[in-house]
């Protein structure tokens, strides 16, 4: 693998861009997985595909080079949040029913841009599986941006989301404003699930926005030190599934993925106690 580093300049990129979403991954999947949100990190992870569609289609037909599809991936997941949020607290309707309403509006919408789309897109697949091996500095800079932003966002206002996550009605009492501080929470998920799109897919970001931080719960009961171990092992997992991909040629995002199933699977097996 370290002959392989030195070889192939696509794979330091490769393992930066885990780290970075690692970094994400690690501190948004904490407060999800505290918070029980995680289905809506893989809500909003589908609908980008309108975004993602709309972007790739007005880029083909009108021939507008700077319109990428992350871009509209972006959008359309800081949409699809606040719409999550705003339905959940204004109307006071269930999570789960606005989830896969969200769900399957925004790849219905990806699907019918996709098919309008002159040409083979395997742009918009690559998004859809993850590109980790086609990383490049720009996007490096995108991903450590953006992960940097997280970051210094749950640094501020970590005590505020910890209240949001555990109880609603104390944070009431102490008079923090439960609904700005959710949609702002809804809206950092939205932003990491565009950043491990780049690393492991849309259709595969849950595993790497839920696992991690699922493990380091199993033996970390504070949320800050949950954070911090989520991170390492999210940078890990990455690290054991594009040495596994490498060695493997198999698909770098699903292996991440199976990697981070695998750990969780043998995690829960050591933490299980038998019935009584």
């Amino acid at each position: 693998m370290l002959q392989g580093l030195f070889s192939h300049p696509f794979l330091p990129f490769s393992f930066l861009a885990g780290i970075a979403a690692s970094i994400t991954s690690g501190i948004i999947g904490s407060y999800v997985v505290v918070k029980r949100i995680v289905f809506i990190s893989g809500s909003i992870a589908h609908s980008v595909l309108g975004g993602m569609g709309l972007f790739l289609w007005l880029k083909r037909t009108y021939n507008i080079a700077w319109m990428n599809p992350l871009h509209g991936a972006l959008i359309a997941a800081i949409l699809s949040a606040f719409l999550i949020g705003w339905i959940h607290l204004r109307h006071r309707q269930r999570e789960d029913t606005v989830i896969a309403a969200i769900w399957s509006t925004g790849m219905a919408i990806g699907v019918i841009f996709v098919s309008l789309t002159p040409g083979y897109n395997v742009e918009l697949m690559n998004f859809l599986f993850g590109n980790i091996l086609w990383t490049s500095k720009s996007d490096l800079i995108l991903l450590f941006s953006l992960a940097a932003f997280i970051a210094l966002a749950s640094l501020i206002f970590h005590t505020k989301f910890q209240a949001v996550c555990f109880d609603e009605n104390q944070a009431l009492l102490r008079g923090i404003s439960v609904k700005k501080y959710y949609l702002f929470l809804l809206n950092l998920v939205a932003v990491s699930v565009v950043i491990l799109i780049q690393v492991v897919g849309a259709i595969l970001v849950i595993a790497m926005l839920a696992i991690p931080s699922a493990i380091a719960g199993s033996f970390n009961k504070r949320l800050s030190r949950m954070m911090g171990w989520a991170v390492i092992l999210g940078s890990a997992l990455t690290m054991i599934g594009l040495s596994t991909s490498y060695f493997l040629n198999w698909p770098p995002g699903a292996t991440i993925a199976l990697t981070a199933a695998a750990f969780y699977l043998v995690s829960l097996l050591k933490n299980c106690r038998p019935l009584a």
